[in-house]
C-alpha cells in the first residue's frame, strides 16, 4: 500500500456480531485515485465500505485514514469524508436548494449559494430547486443525494452504487464528475454494478466474492458484465 494513501485497510474482516461476511481485505486509495469495488449481489460490498469508513466495527484487521485508525466520531474525519449511500436522508421541511445550501454552509464553503447553483445544474435538478423531497421523483432524489455528496470539499468521496436510478446520460455525467474529483486531487471509492462506470472512472479494482482480490479494472468490468471467460 502507498505511503500517501488517504484510506487504507489491511487484513480487514467484515461482518455482523461474530458472523463474518467477507474478508480479509487489503486495499488503499490515494489522492487522484478511484478505487472501484465490484462483486455479485450479497457479496458484502456495502458491508466492506461501511467498515472501511467506521460505520461498523471490523471483526479483524484495521482501517486507517491518513495513517491514523479510523474513528468516525472524530470531527476532522467526518469533515474530510463525504458519503453517498442509497438512503434518502433529507430534511423533510427543506427544499432541494435549501438542503444543499445547509450542507455547503455546514462545511464552510465559500460562496455557498453559487456552489448550490452549480450542483443543481450539474445534476439536472435546477427546475425542482424549490421542491420538497416528497415532491421529487425517485431519480431526482437520487441526484439530490449525489449533489449533496459532491458539494462537500471532502478529501475522500465514497459512493455506494451511485448509478442507481440514473438514466444513461446522467450516468455518463456522473463518470465525468468522479474523474474530475480525482483529477483535482481527491480520492474516491465507488461501489458499482455498472461496467461502463467502472471503466470510465476506476484506477484500481477490488473484487468482493468468494475470493477477495485486486484485479485490473478491465477484468472487474468483465466480471460484472458476465463476459469474463
Amino acid at each position: 500500500m502507498s505511503g500517501t494513501a488517504i484510506l487504507s485497510v489491511r487484513d480487514l474482516s467484515c461482518g455482523y456480531g461474530t458472523t463474518p461476511v467477507c474478508g480479509p481485505v487489503t486495499a488503499s486509495v490515494s489522492p487522484g485515485e478511484v478505487l472501484g469495488i465490484v462483486g455479485f449481489n450479497g457479496a458484502g460490498k456495502s458491508t466492506v465500505v461501511r467498515t472501511m469508513i467506521g460505520r461498523q466495527p471490523p471483526l479483524d484487521g484495521e482501517c486507517r485514514f491518513r495513517g491514523l485508525l479510523v474513528d468516525d466520531r472524530a470531527a476532522a474525519f467526518r469533515a474530510a469524508v463525504s458519503c453517498v449511500f442509497d438512503e434518502d436522508a433529507f430534511f423533510p421541511s427543506l427544499t432541494a436548494a435549501e438542503h444543499l445550501e445547509l450542507v455547503a454552509r455546514g462545511h464552510g464553503m465559500r460562496e455557498p449559494v453559487e456552489a448550490v447553483a452549480r450542483e443543481l445544474d450539474a445534476f439536472g435538478i435546477t427546475a425542482v430547486a424549490d421542491a420538497l423531497p416528497t415532491e421529487l421523483s425517485s431519480g431526482q432524489r437520487r441526484r439530490l443525494l449525489l449533489a449533496a455528496g459532491f458539494i462537500r470539499p471532502a478529501d475522500l468521496l465514497v459512493l455506494d452504487e451511485p448509478e442507481q436510478r440514473l438514466d444513461p446520460v446522467m450516468r455518463e455525467l456522473l463518470g465525468g464528475r468522479i474523474r474530475d474529483r480525482a483529477g483535482d486531487g481527491g480520492a474516491v471509492v465507488v461501489v458499482t454494478h455498472a461496467p461502463d462506470l467502472l471503466l470510465a472512472t476506476a484506477t484500481t479494482c477490488l473484487v468482493i466474492d468468494d475470493e477477495v482480490r485486486l484485479v485490473p479494472v478491465a477484468d472487474g468490468a468483465a466480471l460484472i458484465s458476465g463476459t469474463r471467460t
